[in-house]
């Protein structure tokens, strides 16, 4: 069906008043005029953005395990999911799957029940759901699988992390370590004895990741490195392929991204926070810099609707540039080249806002379908 918009301030390379309409799931010519049967919406008043594309999002992960060892059915937690997305404009999401080397909700067994799950329902879903892979490095004993699951085409976007290092160093600070360990089920002397057996063969990480990274290149999966901690192994990343800096550690290492003309992220939360929560560079300032290139729901999905309009109101963006950093440029890191823009011919991926202090989302739309409506008084 039909989609007519009319009414809204649209951006496009800016804002302006503009109808629109969509068409089989694509953008229109700015002059094509609405059929009969078209389903219309009233957007007097509401601003017409692109859909929101978030690279990197787990909260997800609190639908599956909304208390520490309390678990709900995975297609349940997927479609609760689901609906807070689409409450959060987010029409395209990579859910953020970790694969670690630990047991319980971010082991091998969960990571193989989601990799199934999300392709069986991403068809029934409302936002375009996608797996992005974050592999721990040292989860040496995954890689052939992981090889096989980039040959078949069911991981999205291939993240390497390494948090054994931090873990090692968190086992002689109670409130880090507690929480680890009970997301894992282990006891304290059972945990404290894996994490010694995973990094004695810190040796063949290095091999595993250049293999890795080959294998995505022929796949043509995008990759992304997480917590880059130098300049140095942000070069190091570059030079297997990975052109995504995903929460570089310090201002110097996001500079060496930038020199390099890679994609940058950093989390929408911080930016929503003023700051962020484990002292690492504050995103605000990184946009101001140049030195972020695209925000990330992180942890909290309605962080990525608040997050532009903090910058505007903060005067560290336009709105124009502020947005891309959820939409356009997202898109283009990740190889989307159907979306992230309105422009005849790309995907019509839209969300109608009503700006405020805290803007809300009035309606989002996917594929040009309506997929939630938050008024029924926006139907004409």
């Amino acid at each position: 069906m039909a989609l007519w918009i009319e009414g809204g301030t649209v951006l496009r390379d800016e804002l302006g008043p503009s109808d629109l309409l969509l068409e089989a799931g694509r953008i229109a010519p700015e002059t094509a005029s609405p059929p009969a049967a078209a389903l219309r919406l009233k957007a007097r008043g509401l601003l017409v953005l692109p859909g929101i594309v978030d690279c990197h999002g787990d909260a997800f992960e609190r639908h599956i395990m909304p208390r520490p060892g309390v678990a709900f059915d995975l297609d349940l937690a997927l479609r609760d999911a689901d609906r807070a997305l689409l409450a959060s404009g987010i029409t395209t999401a990579y859910h953020g799957v970790t694969w670690s080397w630990e047991p319980g909700l971010r082991g091998a067994e969960n990571a193989r029940r989601l990799v199934e799950r999300i392709a069986a329902l991403a068809p029934s879903l409302g936002a375009d759901t996608r797996f992005h892979l974050r592999h721990e490095t040292f989860n040496l004993d995954a890689e052939e699988e992981i090889r096989s699951w980039l040959r078949e085409g069911r991981v999205g976007a291939l993240a390497f992390n390494d948090h054994t290092e931090g873990t090692l160093k968190a086992r002689h600070r109670p409130d880090k370590i507690g929480k680890m360990v009970e997301r894992t089920g282990l006891d304290r002397a059972a945990f404290d004895a894996l994490v010694e057996r995973v990094y004695a063969r810190k040796g063949e990480v290095a091999g595993s990741i250049e293999r890795l990274a080959q294998a995505a290149r022929e796949a043509g999966v995008p990759m992304l490195s997480h917590d880059d901690m130098t300049p140095a192994m942000r070069r190091w990343y570059r030079e297997r392929g990975v052109g995504i800096a995903e929460f570089p550690i310090d201002e110097a290492t996001a500079r060496e991204a930038a020199a390099a003309g890679e994609a940058i992220v950093f989390g929408a939360p911080n930016v929503v926070r003023g700051g962020s929560h484990t002292g690492c560079p504050a995103a605000e300032e990184m946009v101001r810099e140049g030195l972020c290139t695209i925000l990330a729901s992180d942890y909290y999905y309605a962080a990525l609707l608040q997050a532009p309009f903090a910058l505007v109101e903060r005067g560290a963006a336009t709105l124009a540039s502020a947005w891309a950093l959820v939409s356009r440029n997202p898109a283009e890191a990740l190889g989307l080249v159907d979306r992230g823009a309105i422009r005849p011919g790309l995907r019509a991926d839209l969300v109608l806002v009503e700006p405020g202090p805290q803007p809300r989302i009035a309606a989002t739309i996917v594929a040009g379908r309506l997929v939630h409506l938050a008024d029924q008084r926006l139907l004409a």
